[in-house]
């Protein structure tokens, strides 16, 4: 049975706490999540004391972003292993969670690894939890770490690509520390070119139908004095046609081994916008994202949302009457099409920005060599 309850922040928790962390109160370990679906409005955390809550708020995206979601994927591990519950049944639950994420599986299958390990070592599960919480607190620090050399390769990138600063930057879905262990991907470089004083304008797409761009990245934005502002998705055209954008910034939920990129519904259509008017389009995201056993666009697995998400105006403290729980504005009974994510191929991609560095033009060669650079790296250390 689900355990998961809400607290609302104590007054003394600093600002910027992280999006998740474990905790050991008397009554067992637990793994505490800032909700995503009431911010702005009010920041409320969810205590997860088992992996089907912590399913559940996967599924809910009360907790979302590929990194994060990797880091929640091996936390829910070890949640599962230090309170004595069958580990593999909550590792399979957990990675199927949300299919397009590919940092949710990777992040499951290192802490499950961990724990099997050591369980094969000592022959004791209680001897083997820690193995796998020492496995999802690394992968957690490695995210921070990669966070910050994203920003550094990025702002790199963005100088080379636009010298001169006062760059324009437009941006789509929440790419900052409400999805990563650090400041973010694609959010984390425009915040580093904001502190070099060379953003001028972080423009937010508002990301329809949940609002991610409306109420996450500017809710970040604000939190971080950055000068942005907010547009409608479909006002993105005239932005470009206006000459305002000068680079797209976004990040990926899986990049497949021929540099297509799945990631937030609305995408594909920036990238193809970009393109007809000569604007860079970067992609931001940690190696973890990049997925070498998925050949082609054909063959990442497009998570489907209810129905409810596109007829209905879901959003923190509104009065709610529809069947999901917001305010109708379709007719009842109309169906929806309501695709988490979309595809943009690799040719659309001016470049790929990761803790290794940028890779542009994208080849599938390319990623691979980047793949092995970091799986070196990784040996070294």
């Amino acid at each position: 049975m689900a355990d998961q309850y809400a607290q609302t922040r104590e007054d003394n928790r600093p600002a910027g706490s992280p999006a998740i962390r474990w905790e050991e109160p008397p009554e067992g370990p637990v793994v505490v999540l800032l909700d995503q679906t009431r911010l702005p409005a009010e920041e409320v955390e969810l205590v997860c004391t088992d992996a089907p809550a912590l399913v559940e708020a996967i599924r809910s995206l009360a907790v979302r972003g590929a990194p994060l979601l990797g880091i929640a994927g091996a936390y829910g591990v070890a949640l599962a292993a230090a309170r004595g519950f069958e580990v593999d049944d909550a590792a399979a639950a957990l990675a199927g969670a949300r299919p397009t994420a590919v940092n949710l599986s990777v992040g499951v299958r290192r802490a499950q690894s961990a724990y099997r390990a050591a369980l094969a070592r000592t022959g004791d599960p209680r001897q083997a939890a820690p193995a796998a919480l020492a496995a999802a607190r690394q992968l957690h620090q490695e995210d921070a770490r990669a966070s910050a050399r994203m920003a550094e390769h990025g702002l790199a990138l963005l100088d080379e690509l636009l010298p001169g600063g006062g760059h324009r930057v437009l941006t789509h879905c929440n790419t900052g520390s409400l999805v990563s262990g650090g400041e973010g991907t694609a959010f984390a470089v425009a915040l580093a070119a904001h502190r070099a004083g060379r953003l001028r304008r972080l423009w937010v797409d508002e990301t329809r139908p949940l609002f991610q761009g409306a109420r996450l990245t500017a809710y970040e934005a604000a939190r971080n004095d950055l000068a942005y502002t907010l547009l409608t998705d479909n006002a993105a055209g005239s932005l470009f046609a206006a000459g305002e954008v000068d680079a797209v910034l976004v990040g990926a939920d899986r990049i497949a081994a021929d540099g297509s990129v799945a990631n937030k519904v609305g995408t594909y259509p920036l990238a193809v916008l970009a393109r007809y008017h000569h604007v860079p389009f970067v992609v931001v995201a940690p190696v973890t994202t990049v997925d070498l056993d998925t050949p082609d666009a054909g063959s990442i697995e497009v998570e489907q949302r209810p129905g409810y998400e596109v007829t209905e105006l879901i959003a923190p403290q509104m009065p709610a009457t529809g069947a999901g729980s917001g305010i109708p504005v379709a007719p009842l009974g109309t169906q929806a099409y309501n695709p988490a994510f979309d595809v943009t191929p690799a040719e659309l991609v001016t470049a790929i920005v990761t803790e290794e560095g940028a890779l542009s033009p994208v080849t599938g060669k390319g990623l691979a060599e980047l793949c092995a650079r970091s799986r070196q790296a990784a040996s070294a250390t």
